[in-house]
């Protein structure tokens, strides 16, 4: 039996991004990502942590770049991972790089 928890952060693609985040009711923290990055994968579980703990506050969502493009590429995305926090469909924050989850809290604070 599995008994893992769902996860907290969701994939969101070219075709989904305008519904998911630019129309979304909560904020949402766009993780730019790629699966060859090591701070990438580092930072999975701190998101994973903070989706949990904001929930209907705050929505994580993960885009990984080398399958969608155009959205990386709308937003001037050049360097993995970029956090972006999007308010009422627009750019609020922006934050290159792994972070401990203390640290993101701090840097995400009334933002959301």
């Amino acid at each position: 039996m599995n008994t893992r928890p769902a996860k907290a952060v969701t994939e969101v693609t070219d075709e989904t991004f305008a519904a998911e985040v630019l129309a979304s009711d909560l904020p949402v923290l766009v993780d730019f990502t790629a699966s060859w990055c090591p701070p990438c994968r580092m930072i999975a579980p701190v998101l994973e942590d903070v989706a949990r703990e904001l929930a209907g506050q705050l929505r994580i969502v993960t885009l990984d770049v080398d399958h969608n493009p155009r959205t990386q590429a709308a937003y001037d995305v050049l360097s993995m991972p970029t956090l972006a926090l999007f308010r009422a469909g627009e750019p609020v924050k922006s934050m290159v790089g792994a972070r401990p989850k203390r640290k993101l809290l701090q840097e995400l604070e009334g933002l959301y």
